[in-house]
């Protein structure tokens, strides 16, 4: 059985911990994709990483489990943006910084 086509989308910069606004499966989950690269958001695809995200219900904050991981697609998003940790939190930054994770679970 192939396994559903899945997306976990983190808000980070609104609060002190990146947290999750949006995530489905098939359908839902082209949307949520399309819509972060609609927005300009970086799409980044990680199994893993989705495979830990999946678990949260949108809303919920990441868990310290999952710090490390999460800052590895941070900080890789601040560098295409050409920006500094705490850049997100200045009045002339466009937007905060934020990142879509989406794979399929193996």
């Amino acid at each position: 059985m192939k396994t559903p086509f899945e997306a976990v989308a983190l808000e980070y910069g609104q609060r002190k911990t990146p947290r999750v606004v949006a995530k489905g499966e098939a359908d839902l989950a082209h949307r949520i994709i399309q819509e972060a690269k609609r927005q300009g958001i970086y799409v980044a695809e990680d199994p893993q990483l989705l495979a830990l995200l999946s678990k949260l219900d949108v809303g919920e904050e990441i868990t310290q489990d999952m710090y490390t991981a999460v800052a590895v697609i941070l900080s890789w998003v601040y560098w295409l943006k050409g920006m500094q940790p705490g850049d997100e939190k200045k009045p002339s930054a466009s937007k905060p910084a934020a990142a879509s994770d989406f794979g399929k679970v193996s």
